[in-house]
């Protein structure tokens, strides 16, 4: 991945071929943290080898895990049935899963450790998780400000809770399960709109039972506290936000057609591609099959004549992180694309309804901000500009995508973060044809 200051796309003719999606995050993290809680040997193929998940693996091996590469995204993970006090601080860099998930497995044993992050992650809060885990009975003593890293944990002889959510949260639901697989008693959550469900799946692919069912107020998950967890093998299947960047480069580059194989197309993932279809994309899927519990398929994105859509708020929690890229191909569509109930993006690695809405206006795009979302108009997109990305990795590979396909050049600033979710993202743009660099 490049380290210069900026990176640049220039007007590109058709986009051609068929590429691979990097494996899937929050698989990639959720992989390494239960295989260091289980007992013996987990073996991971198709890992992600971004910068958040080798914190996440770093941060395993510190709790007491036995880590190891053995080749491209094939890694083994062996446990010890529990995760011990580190040595030293618990580095999670720029991963905001990484520290959070982190820190509700840690929370159930009697341990101590410190957490810290990046400049970036050290701004974004943790209360939302930690404020659950402390009714639980886990400690956190906060250095500096309340809420914010760096944090010390103190955990152990944790106390089931009956969470409900008012916002959907993979993040914060995945956190108090994970604590409460040694918590007494029997843990649930209640979600008011199903969030990603990856760590519900996964855990049960490493022996916990696991209950799902329809309550009163949405969705239940109950989980009772004294489960073991037993190592298993894991087929990370590839990542449909990562996927999302060169589909859209399909869909608004002139006499494209890309392809990108082995795509999760779990049903909670895949509010960006319902909403592309409904917005008039020419998307289709072929191969469909399962991996790792999850189906997967091969999705082909032809350039596409796009017009405007309102997009259901309930659709939210299914492609929180597609919204950016979502934009982005907006600006092409004819009408206006609605974006509301979408809040959350302000408190992701960047405010990033503030950064797509500077951008997309930088790039003579026109927009519209609210309190909890944003109104694209789109048509002929100017370009021209050099867009401030706030370190924030899906605000650059938006505005790339976009780039590909405007009148004239998008450049984006610190660039280097885009390798922390997508190392290869500039080579696989180029293998396609796209003028990037």
């Amino acid at each position: 991945m490049s380290h210069a200051p900026h990176l640049t796309a220039r007007p590109s003719s058709a986009l051609k071929g068929v590429v691979r999606a990097p494996g899937d995050k929050s698989m990639s993290h959720r992989s390494m943290i239960l295989g260091a809680m289980a007992t013996g040997t987990t073996e991971v193929e198709g890992l992600l080898e971004g910068d958040d998940v080798l914190a996440t693996a770093r941060a395993a091996e510190a709790f007491g895990a036995t880590v190891e590469r053995l080749g491209e995204g094939r890694w083994r993970v062996t446990g010890r049935g529990g995760l011990a006090s580190p040595a030293g601080v618990i580095d999670c860099g720029n991963a905001g899963t990484g520290v959070r998930l982190l820190m509700g497995a840690a929370a159930g044993y009697a341990l101590r450790a410190t957490f810290d992050g990046d400049a970036s992650l050290r701004k974004r809060p943790m209360g939302r998780v930690t404020d659950h885990l402390e009714r639980m009975g886990a400690r956190f003593d906060w250095s500096g400000a309340e809420g914010l890293l760096p944090a010390i944990l103190t955990g152990g002889r944790l106390t089931a809770i009956d969470h409900v959510q008012t916002v959907a949260s993979a993040q914060v639901k995945s956190a108090i399960l994970l604590a409460g697989l040694n918590a007494e008693g029997v843990t649930s959550v209640t979600e008011p709109e199903k969030s990603r469900d990856h760590t519900e799946r996964m855990l049960r692919a490493f022996g916990a039972d696991v209950d799902v069912g329809e309550g009163g107020e949405g969705w239940v998950i109950r989980l009772a506290g004294g489960q073991r967890l037993t190592g298993t093998s894991v087929a990370v299947p590839g990542d449909p936000s990562s996927a999302a960047f060169p589909l859209a480069a399909g869909l608004i580059v002139p006499g494209s057609a890309v392809t990108v194989e082995g795509v999760m197309l779990n049903p909670l993932r895949t509010g960006l591609f319902d909403t592309w279809r409904e917005m008039g994309a020419d998307l289709t899927v072929s191969n469909r099959r399962v991996s790792g519990g999850e189906e997967v398929g091969d999705i082909t994105a032809r350039h596409s004549t796009l017009k405007g859509v309102v997009v259901p708020e309930s659709r939210a929690a299914s492609m929180i992180d597609e919204y950016p890229v979502l934009a982005a191909t907006a600006a092409f569509a004819e009408g206006q694309t609605v974006m509301r109930g979408v809040g959350e993006m302000r408190v992701k690695e960047s405010d990033r309804i503030r950064l797509m809405v500077d951008g997309l206006r930088a790039c003579g795009v026109a927009v519209e901000e609210e309190p909890e979302g944003f109104i694209v108009t789109g048509g002929p997109v100017p370009g021209g500009a050099t867009v401030h990305t706030a370190h924030d990795h899906r605000i650059a590979m938006s505005h790339l995508v976009l780039g590909l396909a405007a009148q004239a050049a998008v450049t984006v600033d610190e660039p280097e973060m885009i390798s922390t979710s997508f190392p290869g993202f500039v080579e696989m743009m180029r293998a396609l044809g796209g003028d990037v660099g």
